[in-house]
């Protein structure tokens, strides 16, 4: 094979994956990748604690309150741990990720978001927007407007 036969069909390999590469939008990524998690929580039975009251235990962040879900057990005890309460007993009540936002976060008289996991690697916050819970309930949503 010659110079140019080779150089042609280099070219020409070069222009297909040209074609076959998109540039991926690290925004658009990271968007996709919130959904996904955003729809694992949703399909998820999570632990919330509950306070003194039995109801919903809230933690306030930056100006707004966040009730605490846990993927497990050992989720919710690190978190403890973290505030320095390990060492009492933290009762929590079972409920579906999708609930939790459709449901209990609409219901309350105050905005509120939910934190996935806090004080573990994993952890996720999930703001009361548009997208996340019912408009209703989000901050961006009818009632704000």
């Amino acid at each position: 094979m010659g110079f140019d036969e080779e150089w042609g069909q280099l070219r020409a390999a070069a222009g297909q994956a040209a074609h076959r590469s998109e540039v991926v939008d690290p925004a658009v990524e990271a968007h996709e990748a919130m959904l996904e998690r955003l729809a694992e929580f949703r399909s998820l039975v999570v632990l919330v604690p509950l306070d003194v009251r039995d109801g919903l235990w809230t933690a306030e962040l930056g100006g707004l309150d966040w009730i605490c879900a846990f993927s497990d057990e050992e989720a919710l005890a690190r978190f403890a741990w973290a505030r320095g309460e390990g060492d009492r007993e933290w009762t929590y009540r079972r409920v579906v990720g999708a609930r939790l936002l459709d449901e209990l976060v609409p219901a309350l008289d105050f905005p509120c978001g939910v934190a996935w996991n806090a004080a573990g690697p994993d952890g996720l916050a999930f703001p009361p927007v548009r997208g996340i819970v019912p408009d209703t309930a989000a901050l961006d949503g009818e009632l704000a407007a």
